[in-house]
């Protein structure tokens, strides 16, 4: 292990040197070409060995990676693992316990009882028996919580009432588990109308309903107003879920805590760790407020979990998942918590919050570039080059999408894109700028201005003339 580790060290050293940036330039046909020419064949007749397949496999993904260490890489909730969890990941990849039967995960089982508590004390402080699930991620947390959700409601199928603003994974959720769509209510500024939650329950009254809401949206970064969110819910008989993927790290800091007010009236919260906590895919988990709402997810297979075992005293962890074999990943969070403390935790979060605001204020400060009115939402930032508000629309929107691809094929940016509510309630296109680096300064992402300034000038100036006039189209364009 330590020979072929110092191979992929050094590969991934050398990869990042000739990337030369946040992405591989040239686009996809680009990346497949270089690739290909390292990787294949992937199953030759003789094998290269295991230093000479790691080089040139490790070399093909390092140089073709997004690399989210690189402070230009913002486009997603996509983070830079810290190096104590990724050493945490390679422990736990190299031991490969199963956590599904305890004699497959003896001691892994009592590290993921303790994350899974700690975690469900710091989501649910108030409640008398909380508890908490390790999943993949938002998706299968999303997933679990309105599988729970189906199973508590009685007299009629479960009516799921959430935002426009809602992930795209509880509509996919609700189709998988044979459930009415969603009724889908109004937001404003980028969270749930309370008063359309209102009206949308009442319409809905003698039906077992599920309020979905979000704290830390994936295109704006907005938290829905959680306290009134759980009021209204409460009047109505309704569970009320949180998806807390993105905002959930909030909890880690005592100053920002505050705004996931309301949180701690959620029966299920989902809470992602490979984002805000810098663990390597996959960290997921859900929160319930208390452990018998996990009671639909028992299951008895004798070869892992026999009655007499179980009553022998050894563990039960086949309710603990809808997976049977589960990696580890409690490991990589367990000593990442243990490593920084809370404090250590909230103090990156604390920090990519402020170096938002901070970037934020650089937009605004800058004369070619216009950020989205309004408060930025946790750690993102949208903004768009001025030059595109003196089109029309669709011209000024196919700008901004022209800058993200052209910094995408030159690997020289990796931005997100989002759209939302300009300041007179008009759905422009915008940059994303989603920062989840723990450690980059304001100073390390500003050149990121320069090169959307630049390639928005090329953009305008290769847009064709618009129809019924000969002028240029950058002469004409220019604002």
């Amino acid at each position: 292990m330590r020979a072929l580790t110092s191979v992929v060290l050094d590969t991934l050293e050398a990869a990042a040197r000739a990337r030369g940036g946040p992405l591989p330039a040239g686009g996809p046909d680009a990346v497949t070409r270089r690739t290909t020419a390292l990787a294949a064949p992937v199953l030759p007749e003789d094998g290269v060995g295991g230093e000479a397949a790691l080089a040139d496999l490790v070399r093909a993904v390092a140089e073709g990676a997004a690399d989210p260490a690189d402070p230009a890489c913002v486009a997603h909730l996509h983070c830079p693992p810290l190096a104590v969890a990724v050493a945490a990941e390679l422990a736990g990849a190299a031991l490969n316990p199963s956590m599904d039967s305890w004699d497959q995960a003896p001691a892994a089982g009592v590290i993921e009882e303790l994350t899974t508590a700690a975690l469900a004390r710091l989501v649910h402080p108030d409640a008398s028996a909380p508890d908490a699930l390790i999943t993949s991620g938002g998706t299968e947390s999303n997933l679990v919580a309105l599988l729970l959700a189906r199973e508590w409601a009685a007299g009629g199928p479960l009516r799921v009432v959430t935002g426009a603003n809602v992930h795209h994974s509880v509509h996919r959720a609700a189709w998988m588990l044979g459930l009415p769509a969603p009724t889908v209510v109004a937001c404003s500024d980028g969270r749930i109308d309370p008063a359309a939650l209102d009206r949308a329950l009442t319409g809905l009254a003698g039906a077992p309903l599920l309020v979905v809401a979000t704290a830390g949206t994936t295109d704006e970064g907005r938290i829905d107003p959680l306290p009134q969110i759980a009021r209204i819910a409460g009047r109505h008989g309704a569970r009320l879920h949180v998806d807390a993927a993105y905002g959930g790290p909030l909890l880690f800091s005592e100053r920002l805590a505050p705004q996931l007010a309301g949180l701690e009236h959620a029966a299920t919260v989902t809470f992602d760790l490979h984002k805000l906590g810098w663990q390597p895919v996959a960290a997921g988990a859900l929160a319930v407020a208390d452990a018998a709402m996990l009671a639909p997810l028992s299951l008895r297979a004798d070869y892992l979990n026999a009655d007499d075992d179980t009553e022998a005293g050894l563990p039960d962890l086949l309710g603990r998942s809808i997976r049977t074999t589960r990696r580890p990943d409690a490991l990589k969070m367990a000593v990442t918590f243990r490593a920084l403390g809370r404090r250590g935790l909230g103090a990156l979060v604390e920090h990519c919050v402020r170096t938002a605001h901070e970037f934020g204020r650089a937009v605004d400060a800058h004369p070619a570039l216009r950020r989205r009115p309004g408060e930025i939402g946790i750690s993102t930032v949208l903004f768009r080059p001025a030059v595109a508000d003196a089109l029309s629309d669709e011209a000024g929107d196919a700008v901004v999408a022209a800058v993200r691809r052209t910094l995408l094929t030159e690997g020289r940016a990796v931005l997100g894109r989002a759209v939302a509510e300009d300041g007179e309630g008009r759905r422009r296109l915008w940059l994303k700028a989603t920062l989840l680096h723990p450690n980059a300064a304001t100073a390390d992402l500003l050149p990121l201005l320069d090169l959307v300034t630049a390639a928005a000038d090329r953009a305008v100036s290769e847009a064709p003339a618009s129809e019924g006039t000969d002028a240029p189209a950058a002469e004409r364009l220019s604002p």
